[in-house]
């Protein structure tokens, strides 16, 4: 049976504003918007210390990254309890399950974490996958902006994450992170403020009739 919940996953790269707008968005929406959330609701689910998630937020480990040609295989499968069962491809399993559950129950916001591969053979109908970017000066800006650093610590973070970003899709997804085509929508932030991107998601979404 098809599931008729709204479910509207964001990609972003770091310093684009990607998680502000996920937020403005849900509160708009009046739906609940899951980020970190879902980090101690994994834990919870699996009975494993949130900071073995922590550690591996969106980030495929250096030990584990190309170990498997291609990516992980079974990523989606069910997660296994035993010896490896902290192990980052565990840690992935078990954190795409609490997706599903979330995306099967409510209408939500989910940001990053494969989410729109995840749900991809759930099923939903009114499934939108969003991947918001802006230009280096923009995302340099809103990092010293939000994160309170300087010029040279903004471009090493912006660097380093989404470095990390990109090889996790990789490792997980077997998809680059930043090609387009595997969005339904992708937004330019550059020029715009948080408000405006907001506002052209639901304009996009009832162009789509959601």
């Amino acid at each position: 049976m098809a599931n008729n919940n709204l479910v509207i996953t964001i990609e972003r790269q770091y310093g684009s504003g990607g998680r502000i707008v996920g937020k403005k968005l849900a509160e708009d929406l009046g739906i609940h918007f899951y980020d970190e959330e879902i980090l101690k609701m994994t834990s919870e689910v699996s009975a494993i210390g949130e900071q073995y998630f922590r550690l591996a937020d969106e980030k495929a480990g250096n030990k584990l990254l190309y170990k498997i040609v291609g990516g992980l295989k079974n990523s989606l499968a069910e997660p296994k309890l035993g010896d490896n069962i902290t192990s980052p491809d565990n840690l992935f399993r078990f954190q795409s399950s609490v997706i599903r559950k979330l995306a099967l129950e409510e209408p939500c916001v989910i940001m990053g974490r494969c989410a729109d591969y995840v749900l991809e053979s759930e099923g939903l109908e009114k499934l939108v996958s969003i991947f918001v970017c802006a230009d280096m000066p923009t995302r340099i800006r809103r990092v010293m902006e939000v994160d309170g650093v300087d010029t040279k610590e903004a471009l090493k973070r912006i660097s380093r994450i989404n470095k990390e970003r990109t090889e996790y899709h990789k490792y997980f997804s077997n998809r680059e992170w930043e090609d387009l085509n595997n969005y339904d929508l992708t937004i330019n932030a550059s020029k715009l403020e948080y408000d405006e991107v907001v506002q052209m998601i639901k304009e996009y979404l009832k162009i789509k009739g959601f």
